[in-house]
């Protein structure tokens, strides 16, 4: 899981704070091609941080604090400075250990919770390995092998919903290797017969695990939407 330097934080928010503070809103002189040059880094830069701040562990990071803290350390006001920065530093790395370490343990449980219920229900399937799926079309062609190469458009979501990737919205389908994916896709796809659409539940561990990956959470749990269009034969587009 990613952590945020503190160096690289500095940079970003700096004259993002000539624009914003937690005291009042400051107002962009833009005088010289200087200032605009420096609003123009704060705007693009600020924008990048922001969403960076979006997966910070723990919980939505408070911005007030954020921009008092750095104002404070760039005017040097150690007054008003309630962390030296070799404190702020030994605290962010302690803090960044357990926060993330508290989210996974939350992601998981949640995960563990929803898939005990969800197998309960009408037309899911469990494998031996926890894989979870749902036939919602069952197709007449060949099932593909590990060695093979698939065609297949999908969308796949996290359990609150959020997506996360779709060919469907590229307007391509995707192609690739039976065996160079996901565990829990590998095993769908040699299940599925081609001309079948599957909703399938990957467990974390057939998935991206512990370590999660951009945009998804450490133990998280996925949710595919899986039409399997094609095996993809030597040569073929």
């Amino acid at each position: 899981m990613k952590k945020i330097n503190v160096l690289v934080a500095t940079v970003i928010v700096a004259l993002g704070v000539s624009a914003t503070s937690c005291d009042s809103k400051r107002t962009a002189s833009l005088k010289t091609s200087v200032d605009s040059a420096s609003y123009a880094i704060g705007i693009a830069n600020g924008n990048a941080f922001k969403q960076n701040l979006t997966g910070m562990p723990g919980g939505p990071a408070n911005i007030d604090d954020l921009l008092a803290g750095f104002e404070a350390a760039m005017k040097g006001d150690s007054a008003a400075m309630k962390m030296s920065p070799e404190q702020a530093q030994a605290f962010l790395n302690t803090y960044f250990v357990e926060a993330q370490a508290k989210d996974a343990q939350k992601t998981k449980e949640e995960g563990e919770k929803f898939l005990a219920e969800n197998k309960t229900k009408d037309g899911v399937f469990t494998t031996e390995s926890g894989l979870q799926y749902k036939v919602e079309k069952e197709g007449n062609g060949a099932k593909p092998a590990a060695t093979d190469q698939v065609k297949v458009h999908y969308t796949g979501t996290l359990l609150d919903g959020t997506k996360f990737d779709s060919s469907v919205d590229r307007g391509e389908p995707a192609v690739f290797g039976v065996d160079r994916v996901i565990k829990g896709w590998t095993e769908i796809l040699q299940i599925m017969p081609v001309g079948s659409k599957y909703t399938i539940w990957v467990p974390a561990e057939l998935a991206y695990g512990e370590q999660g990956t951009r945009g998804i959470k450490p133990n998280s749990v996925l949710k595919f939407d899986v039409e399997l269009l094609d095996i993809v034969k030597d040569g073929q587009k």
